[in-house]
């Protein structure tokens, strides 16, 4: 009885552990929780949860790592996501980027970061 007791509170102790080592909600004036999808080639989706103030989503997934790209004159074209590229001149393939489900009105560069709201890349050919 003693041991399973003894068990019961490691257990406690390491879930505890556990759940103060989660992020925190958003706190101050500004602060977003976002969640960015991402749909690979093969068919299979990744998740990720940010809470950031970064105003915009571009500068957001750069500095975490999440997308790289070429410069060019319409902005950021992103050609690796989650560490997946994509060769549009060898096989048509580009990534789609979506906002709750609706095709994405602009760059990533210029797209804004928007509490509750789920960011899509998807693996497309044409």
């Amino acid at each position: 009885m003693i041991l399973a007791g003894c068990t019961a509170l490691a257990a406690g102790g390491i879930l505890w552990q556990v759940m103060a080592r989660q992020p925190e909600p958003a706190s101050g004036e500004g602060s977003s929780r976002i969640r960015v999808d991402v749909v690979h080639q093969d068919g299979s989706t990744t998740s990720r949860e940010y809470v950031t103030d970064d105003p915009v989503l571009g500068d957001l997934l750069v500095k975490e790592g999440l997308i790289s790209g070429e410069e060019g004159s319409m902005g950021l074209f992103v050609t690796e996501v989650d560490g997946e590229t994509v060769d549009y001149e060898k096989n048509g393939s580009w990534w789609k980027l979506s906002i709750d489900g609706e095709d994405a009105p602009s760059g990533v560069d210029s797209t804004p970061v928007e509490d509750g709201t789920i960011y899509t890349w998807t693996y497309t050919v044409d």
